[in-house]
């Protein structure tokens, strides 16, 4: 479980990375940002604020179906890929500011989204605040990513576990949960009794690495950048050899996201 103290550093270490971070990390499927659409009852016009946009990875795609979008990122270099990537939307705007602390003045909006972000928020701020800005009459809409085991399994995830604990950065040999495994935040989002969660919708899709590819999303990873230079270093080269060995030299990932939508009680 991370503490407050440790969510706070973690979250900040995106930004040592911001151009990498924009160039690594993949998207999300075109099905995701429709369906969201639907289920939240936006179109085109509709205000959307959305909590860590970091590169604009999900914004662009919310953008270019037509929304009025407010980006609030607290990374400053990472903000500012954002409004580079954002640059042909008039009506999408970064914010560069911590949510929590934010003033949003007078503002109201008819959504609001995280992609992958809203785990670093201090949950008992978070909700509440949401709330306000929605007016008591909008949409919450959150989305989880995880990695899961694909199908068939890449045998890959199972052999380099152990490299992680035998260099002492995890003490868990286990490879990927199967995507069934994994929860969604219907009873989180419900249990302040702010929110109501109407839709639970699972999306899964595989991307293929080389060993210097993987390596680069690994490097975007909070819980990576954690580890002293010396030992992240050494993970690095097996992992990078592990793949290269390979068949192809390739591996293939297998991303879960979940979509959760609440409507305010």
């Amino acid at each position: 479980m991370v503490d407050d103290a440790q969510r706070h550093r973690l979250r900040t270490t995106f930004e040592d990375v911001a151009e990498l971070y924009d160039w690594a990390r993949p998207t999300y499927p075109a099905s995701l940002f429709d369906d969201l659409l639907t289920e939240a009852g936006l179109s085109a016009g509709s205000r959307v604020l959305e909590i860590g946009c970091g590169t604009g990875k999900a914004t662009v795609d919310l953008a270019a179906r037509g929304l009025e979008i407010t980006c609030v990122e607290l990374g400053a270099q990472l903000a500012e890929i954002a409004r580079r990537n954002l640059a042909p939307f008039a009506d999408a705007e970064v914010v560069t500011t911590d949510f929590e602390t934010w003033d949003a003045g007078d503002r109201c909006f008819d959504a609001v989204v995280a992609f992958t972000a809203f785990h670093w928020l201090d949950p008992d701020v978070a909700y509440k605040k949401v709330r306000q800005l929605l007016g008591g009459d909008g949409e919450l809409a959150i989305v989880t990513t995880d990695h899961v085991r694909g199908d068939p399994e890449d045998p890959f995830w199972a052999a380099v576990q152990p490299d992680y604990v035998e260099l002492g950065v995890s003490d868990d040999e286990r490879p990927p949960p199967h995507p069934e495994d994994v929860a969604d935040l219907r009873a989180q989002i419900d249990a302040g009794g702010l929110f109501l969660t109407t839709t639970v919708r699972r999306y899964l899709w595989d991307v293929s690495y080389t060993a210097d590819e993987y390596i680069a999303v690994l490097d975007t990873y909070s819980g990576h950048r954690a580890v002293d230079d010396e030992t992240r270093a050494a993970l690095y080269a097996r992992i990078h050899a592990r793949i290269l060995a390979a068949p192809g030299g390739a591996v293939r990932k297998t991303y879960l996201a979940t979509l959760n939508v609440a409507r305010c009680v």
